[in-house]
């Protein structure tokens, strides 16, 4: 199959999204994610790429980013190239660790710009693993709160930060606003779930399974599907159905025994 010509940014600006081959985790420990951010930055180092966001997930990473020279498949090649080579060295293992090319999404305007930025921050709280996106220590949200943290001159946040308010204190109330508001424009970023068949994980599956109780079950919390055989069956039907998930992650993720998950067929 001839593979689609990428799109490229007039503005030079992209929302880029690499994930693990297989949705396989990509980062097994906090050595790995920095290693991941010390590539990232080499190419900024280099002043061949603007970095605004990033978000580093178990299986994928999002970046938001301004590539200076035109030349971004390069840039994401080698950055990709550079930590496979370091995670099958570390882990003794072959083979490919990213499936296939990178994503992109040209970004043309600032309004695009923000949204993304803002949908980056919120994917930890979108799969559960924290409240609030301060408290997710793998995104570059912390050092728009604090841009006098050590590190945190690998994120241009000045730029950003300049869109909401000249006055620093008052841009990053504002950026703090703006990021705690619900991003409702799907046209602005791509969906990390694409394609529902191919979750795996008990993570895509927290993900998946609470779009799929808002959108259906609205009236009943989880902890109802210990009691409600009508409501578990359709939830587990659903799971089998449309997703990879096994029998046995299936009953880790709704908190019941396997057994209740055997016996609904998809």
């Amino acid at each position: 199959m001839t593979r689609l010509q990428r799109r490229y940014s007039n503005s030079g600006c992209y929302h880029i999204m690499l994930r693990g081959n297989e949705r396989k985790n990509i980062f097994l420990d906090d050595e790995d994610r920095q290693r991941f951010i010390n590539f990232v930055n080499k190419k900024q180092t280099d002043n061949k790429l603007i970095l605004y966001a990033y978000c580093l997930m178990d299986n994928h990473v999002h970046l938001a980013l301004k590539d200076t020279d035109n030349d971004i498949s390069i840039l994401m090649k080698g950055i990709a190239t550079s930590y496979a080579m370091h995670f099958n060295k570390k882990y003794g293992r072959v083979g490919h660790v990213f499936q296939g090319r990178y994503r992109s999404e040209v970004i043309e305007n600032d309004r695009s710009l923000l949204a993304v930025i803002r949908y980056i921050h919120q994917n930890p709280q979108k799969a559960f693993l924290v409240q609030r996106a301060e408290q997710y220590q793998w995104s570059s949200y912390q050092w728009y709160l604090n841009q006098n943290r050590e590190g945190a001159t690998i994120v241009d946040v000045l730029y950003i930060l300049k869109m909401f308010a000249e006055d620093q204190k008052d841009a990053i109330n504002e950026f703090i606003k703006f990021s705690n508001e619900n991003d409702n424009d799907t046209n602005l970023y791509m969906d990390d779930n694409e394609g529902e068949g191919t979750i795996r994980t008990i993570q895509d599956g927290k993900v998946y399974l609470h779009k799929y109780l808002n959108q259906n079950w609205l009236e009943m919390s989880l902890d109802m599907i210990k009691t409600d055989k009508n409501f578990r069956t359709s939830v587990i039907r659903n799971l089998r159905t449309n997703t990879n998930l096994s029998v046995v992650s299936i009953a880790k993720l709704l908190g019941i025994n396997r057994g209740m998950v055997e016996r609904v067929r998809s």
